[in-house]
């Protein structure tokens, strides 16, 4: 007989947007992200196999110890989807708070700041702006990790005239993004 915590399924805490944004990955909502399951979303919402495979090593590798405090070394670099708000790295735009929730006024802060041509979007020159502004001295994981993760939002979502839009940001932060870019992939599969 299976034990009742193999029937458990991991829900995101409501308010806790950094959670909803991992969870997506965690393919079979059991709490906890491995590597296969991180190539598995960035392959569904429509990345090809080696950016899917780059990512589902260095972002793996990158947090699984510290989701795991008190855990060793794991080769199989699990994530742990509840402690996630311990990897958020520097460099970064503080829209996730240190427990993981988002700050309306860090993230309206963004295009306040940067968009200087749309009132509602990024241009590529302008995402660099806020990448640059918000690097951090002697941070260099941190302004990698921060560079990797916008320039592939960049990549997948910018419009034919090349710009990141309000919302589509907003939706990466609590995750909602990923599962319309799924649906999306999907029906390019099997129109």
């Amino acid at each position: 007989m299976a034990s009742s915590e193999s029937t458990v399924k991991f829900v995101p805490e409501e308010d806790n947007f950094l959670q909803r944004h991992v969870a997506f990955f965690d393919r079979n909502k059991d709490g906890i992200v491995y590597p296969s399951e991180t190539f598995q979303g960035f392959r569904a919402i429509g990345c090809g196999y080696l950016l899917s495979a780059f990512a589902s090593l260095f972002i793996n590798m990158g947090l699984s110890s510290k989701t795991r405090p008190g855990k060793g070394f794991s080769l199989s670099f699990p994530i742990e989807i509840k402690n996630i708000h311990l990897a958020k790295h520097g460099s970064d735009s503080g829209v996730y708070d240190k427990d993981g929730r988002f700050v309306e006024s860090k993230f309206e802060e963004i295009f306040a700041k940067h968009s200087h041509t749309h009132p509602d979007a990024l241009t590529g020159k302008e995402l660099q702006e806020l990448l640059d502004s918000n690097k951090e001295a002697n941070d260099r994981k941190g302004a990698i990790a921060a560079y990797t993760e916008w320039k592939i939002l960049q990549y997948l979502c910018k419009d034919k005239n090349g710009l990141l839009h309000k919302e589509t940001v907003r939706a990466v932060y609590d995750g909602s993004l990923f599962e319309k870019l799924e649906k999306q992939t999907a029906s390019k599969k099997h129109p």
